[in-house]
């Protein structure tokens, strides 16, 4: 009697033993499904986005300088522009073109006021610096795929030369220039300037 309790225990462990396997195995399964499924969904958005530029954005939304208005970033040949998949803006990047590199953003009215001015008089081609002071992301991968496009963008252009950051010294503004490929420039009292090359 005791021997058939011994292989019916035996028997019992063997199979929920199995069993557990199998849901192990399973939940392994639906988890490599879900994170596939996820890694698709994320490049089907990067490869379907596309730069555009913008009219207009919601100041408000940005966390580097919500300050300034929709007046200052479109006056004087500065501009925006955005990642666009299926309609909805991902990400933000507002540019000034000037001739010189700014340190703050008093330097970077002047020397985009002082940019435009000369173009009226030439081939209206704005400086040959552009130099984005502000970006923001509303999708993950956005702050990349804007920072790629615009690249591209400037690499293309017939008159800019380079493409300059005119950042908050923040470690995490720091950490995502590098991390994209940009080198730190200068630090000045209340900014950072970094550098993509073109």
């Amino acid at each position: 009697m005791k021997t058939i309790k011994r292989k019916l225990k035996i028997l019992r462990d063997r199979t929920i033993k199995k069993e557990i396997n199998n849901i192990k195995r399973k939940i392994e399964i639906l988890k490599r499904r879900r994170v596939k499924k996820k890694i698709d969904s994320f490049f089907d958005w990067i490869e379907g986005a596309k730069l555009v530029q913008l009219e207009s954005c919601n100041a408000k939304e940005d966390p580097v300088r919500p300050e300034l208005d929709i007046v200052f970033r479109r006056s004087y040949g500065r501009k925006i522009y955005g990642v666009q998949y299926q309609k909805k803006i991902c990400a933000i990047m507002c540019f000034g073109f000037t001739n010189d590199i700014p340190r703050n953003i008093k330097e970077l009215d002047l020397m985009t006021r002082d940019a435009y001015l000369k173009s009226a008089q030439r081939d209206q081609n704005i400086g040959n610096i552009a130099i984005a002071y502000t970006v923001w992301s509303k999708k993950k991968g956005g702050g990349k795929l804007i920072v790629n496009e615009v690249f591209k963008m400037i690499k293309k252009s017939n008159h800019l030369s380079r493409l300059i950051t005119l950042s908050p010294l923040t470690e995490m503004a720091r950490k995502f220039h590098l991390s994209n490929g940009a080198i730190e420039l200068r630090v000045n009292e209340k900014t950072r300037n970094f550098e993509y090359e073109i």
